[in-house]
């Protein structure tokens, strides 16, 4: 397949004021690929095709990893339970998958101790079998001691030769509230297995994205940049921010926008019924009763009702999921007062003794599974699997339009190398490159034992400090040093609402990092939010630092707290008061 320029992609002048991205790709309006949707599926393919020579283009249309990848459990794993429905092949895959990101991704994936508390012996023994027979749902009944057993005999054996992670071990009661003794005294075993968490997920798929920028400068991304439109002149883009729009063409034209694809493919012109994503919710609290009873451990079961249920000890916080709802797309996804309740009530019967209120909540978040249509299917039997849908571009003889259904975290390195294979293929192209192993960002040369990460800390710290170094290695992998060495000739001004962040360390990433508003900073760049760091006050004084970076005036960083707050508030219940005024 080659590519042509059509009258219609003949370069525009930028609109003025455009952003360096986008008025790089109004001067070159064309691409070998465009890939519609920035989550982590999305980035993993621009990546991928990056690194395969490709003339690609990323575009967003809010932030990177804003929407479903923003609102993940935080984990990296097999899916054990995707064995009761047969899924043998996206168990295996996910967890080699996960071992691979524990060597590539060291910085921001590790692993994880999970503790399943188990109250009978032999619960679903007889439905399990014959949902995985039949793919019959059958009433929903809490996983048994035999069958969790089973389970988690196949899940170590995809780790077999090469395993990442030690195996499971069982515990009778007795054993098991000696080492938990705030569980509930009423369960019969618990069983004990790992798997990976991922603490900073936004942070970890932003390492993703430069990996694929610093490919050159045949690997351009923007984000705040819609696909509004599919036509004889490619695809129409508008950016977010001045409205200007111009039209990219490109032979392959790729929808990674997860729950949103039927949406997205319908603004194309193009009405497809692919996506049933259900919603799942999280809250986080601060409650160090709760923080203690987890045991510095995941707990992990499946509800009586079929849902997962996790409790999960992060960055001195707990954070509590999840749900397994229908939703409709054309809504926002938000944490109800009926989910916490849910939550709740879990906690309760998983550690009775320990109290908690609404109060303790610091940040709620909801978002979309990119789960096939599955009509009358109950949510947590829908496949996790993924797959790709063709269609032709008639307007446009020549260009092709993949969307991807399904996908999921853990899995972004195998899902991305299979789509850009299909890619390539239309393109009549070759491999030139794996990325299997292949580090990620902040992994390349991330000190892997403790010496080594003194030797780094030590290298490092004469400018900023060893204890300042070991702070910024811990977040941002050892991209820290570009950080290092851009603060490391000036005194650090710690910030005021948060003394752990320094004034230079956010204008650096204002400056690097496509920032574009401030709720990128609070929410996506950092762990602010959260962690329930945010005040007004600090919302004020990030929007100084930023806008410093990138020229607001005092109305615009006025209005860019107002924003802030009204998301925080409308989106993960954090209500600030007005600051005063400035």
């Amino acid at each position: 397949m080659s590519r042509t320029t059509s009258p219609e992609t003949t370069p525009t002048a930028p609109a003025p004021g455009a952003r360096p991205e986008i008025a790089g790709l109004a001067a070159r309006p064309t691409a070998e690929v465009i890939v519609i949707g920035g989550g982590i599926n999305g980035i993993a393919t621009f990546r991928d095709l990056a690194l395969q020579g490709v003339d690609v283009v990323l575009i967003e249309q809010d932030d990177f990893v804003s929407g479903a990848s923003a609102a993940s459990s935080h984990m990296i794993h097999g899916g054990i339970r995707y064995l009761e429905n047969g899924e043998f092949r996206l168990v295996r895959e996910s967890v080699r998958e996960r071992n691979g990101l524990l060597g590539t991704a060291p910085h921001y994936v590790k692993p994880l101790r999970t503790t399943v508390p188990i109250f009978s012996t032999l619960s679903g023994i007889l439905s399990a079998p014959m949902r995985f027979l039949t793919h019959r749902q059958g009433r929903p009944a809490e996983r048994g001691a035999a069958l969790i057993k089973a389970g988690l005999t196949i899940y170590d054996s995809f780790s077999r030769g090469g395993g990442a992670v030690p195996r499971h071990r069982f515990l009778g009661a007795k054993t098991s509230l000696a080492e938990l003794p705030a569980l509930n005294p009423d369960l019969k075993y618990t069983a004990t297995y790992y798997d990976a968490s991922m603490h900073d997920p936004e942070r970890l798929a932003l390492d993703v994205l430069h990996d694929g920028l610093a490919a050159g400068p045949h690997a351009r991304a923007a984000n705040y940049a819609g696909a509004v439109a599919l036509g004889a002149g490619g695809v129409r883009i508008r950016d977010a921010v001045t409205g200007h729009e111009f039209d990219l063409a490109a032979d392959v034209v790729v929808n990674t926008t997860g729950p949103w694809t039927d949406l997205t493919n319908a603004r194309l012109g193009r009405e497809t019924r692919f996506m049933g994503g259900t919603k799942g919710s999280h809250i986080v609290l601060e409650n160090d009763d709760l923080l203690a009873a987890t045991g510095g451990r995941e707990i992990f079961f499946e509800h009586s009702d079929g849902r997962i249920v996790l409790i999960y000890p992060i960055k001195g916080r707990v954070m509590v999921g999840t749900t397994d709802l229908e939703h409709d797309m054309r809504e926002p996804a938000t944490c109800t007062e009926a989910e916490v309740d849910y939550f709740f009530d879990l906690i309760a019967h998983v550690f009775p003794t320990v109290p908690v209120h609404r109060s303790q909540i610091v940040f709620r978040f909801s978002g979309v599974r990119p789960l096939p249509r599955h009509d009358d299917t109950r949510p947590g039997f829908v496949s996790r699997d993924y797959r790709l849908e063709r269609t032709a571009v008639a307007e446009r003889p020549g260009t092709v339009l993949l969307s991807l259904v399904g996908g999921k975290w853990t899995t972004f390195r195998a899902l991305a190398e299979h789509l850009s294979d299909e890619v390539l293929d239309l393109l009549g192209r070759s491999r030139v490159r794996s990325t299997k192993g292949l580090p990620i960002g902040g992994g390349a040369g991330y000190p892997a034992t403790d010496a080594a990460r003194l030797v780094w800390v030590v290298g490092h710290g004469d400018g900023v400090g060893r204890e300042r170094a070991e702070q910024l290695l811990e977040r941002y992998g050892t991209r820290a040093e570009r950080i290092i060495e851009a603060i490391e000739d000036a005194a650090e001004t710690p910030l005021v609402g948060a003394p752990a962040h320094s004034r230079e360390e956010i204008a650096w990433l204002a400056a690097n990092e496509r920032v574009v508003h401030l709720v990128d900073v609070v929410l996506r760049r950092t762990d602010l939010a959260f962690t329930g760091t945010v005040t007004a006050a600090l919302l004020d004084e990030l929007a100084d630092v930023v806008g410093d970076v990138l020229g607001w005036d005092a109305t615009t960083r006025a209005a860019e707290s107002r924003e802030a707050r009204t998301v925080l508030a409308e989106r993960h219940g954090v209500v600030l008061a007005e600051p005063a005024a400035r």
